[in-house]
């Protein structure tokens, strides 16, 4: 159980006051005349219809719908966007785009930064004027808001980045336990190629359904029009006062039977309990008990998401 006075102070700026966490991010900068086009072509999310400076979340997606990755896009000129995502994910995701990259005056280029994700309530106001000052620059900036429930914030992707002042450094340990608190899939956890996006509950931020056609609409809009019916959702656990439990942990429900496995987990300072993300067979309705059968039995309760408001 992580319970120590650092842990507990990153949480509560990150949560209550104002922390930030540093990491390593993909960058994917797209241009040229077809920029647009192309792009709106290929992602879930309504490219055209965003001004520059704007970002927005959406899914890039196999032929069949399925996921390919979650990255931010943002428009910093008529033909000019950045695709920002989780790092090492990158070089997959400039392969994917350049196999239907055909007679079209395009190009990709694929690119290292370091993100800053400033969290809490206390949080200064981005430097939108970073991201306003890139239009000419060779290697872009992205800012970026983000809303993690009650928890508000922000991205700020560049080159070089600097913790404002008043801004606590944090582990990224203490990140975490907010991210699963709010119920936010993570790339590589719960964001996995392959995964049908609904079952993340994320499509309703990352597709518009009224654009027009992309590659791997069939399937999302299928699953829309049937209310996002899926065999499994995401779901939080609460396991008590426990240490979390390991990624890869078999739920099981009272007949013994595996209805999930943790996808992630953290010890919550908010909850004084360990907490996790899991997918969780739709048989099983939250709150629900579950066992966790790697743990010698050990109770645990299926909730809803956010754990936290």
């Amino acid at each position: 159980m992580t319970d120590s006075a650092r842990y507990r102070g990153d949480y509560e700026a990150l949560r209550h006051g104002a922390g930030a966490v540093t990491a390593a991010r993909d960058v994917l900068e797209v241009t040229g005349a077809d920029a647009a086009s192309f792009l709106q072509g290929q992602l879930s999310q309504d490219v055209a219809a965003l001004v520059t400076g704007e970002a927005a979340p959406s899914l890039l997606l196999q032929p069949d719908g399925k996921l390919h990755c979650l990255l931010r896009v943002s428009r910093r000129g008529e033909d000019r966007f950045v695709c920002d995502l989780a790092a090492g994910l990158g070089e997959a995701a400039r392969e994917r785009l350049e196999r239907f990259k055909l007679r079209v005056d395009v190009e990709l280029r694929l690119l290292r930064l370091t993100m800053l994700a400033v969290r809490g309530a206390a949080a200064p106001p981005p430097p939108l004027e970073a991201a306003e000052q890139d239009s000419d620059a060779s290697t872009p900036v992205v800012v970026g808001p983000v809303s993690w429930g009650s928890v508000a914030g922000w991205d700020l992707v560049a080159e070089e980045v600097a913790i404002p002042d008043g801004v606590r450094l944090c582990g990224p340990e203490a990140l975490e336990a907010v991210r699963i608190e709010a119920g936010v899939p993570a790339a590589q956890r719960e964001l996995t190629e392959g995964l049908i996006p609904a079952e993340a509950g994320i499509t309703v931020e990352t597709v518009s359904f009224t654009k027009g056609c992309f590659v791997g609409q069939e399937l999302v809009a299928r699953i829309d029009s049937r209310g996002g019916n899926t065999p499994r959702r995401l779901r939080g656990v609460v396991v008590g006062d426990a240490a979390p439990p390991p990624v890869g942990a078999e739920l099981t429900d009272a007949d013994g039977s595996t209805v999930g496995r943790v996808t992630s987990s953290a010890y919550s300072p908010g909850l004084e309990a360990a907490v996790a993300l899991a997918y969780v067979h739709r048989r099983l309705e939250p709150p629900a008990e579950a066992r966790l059968a790697g743990s010698d039995g050990l109770p645990g309760e299926i909730r809803t998401l956010p754990l936290l408001g």
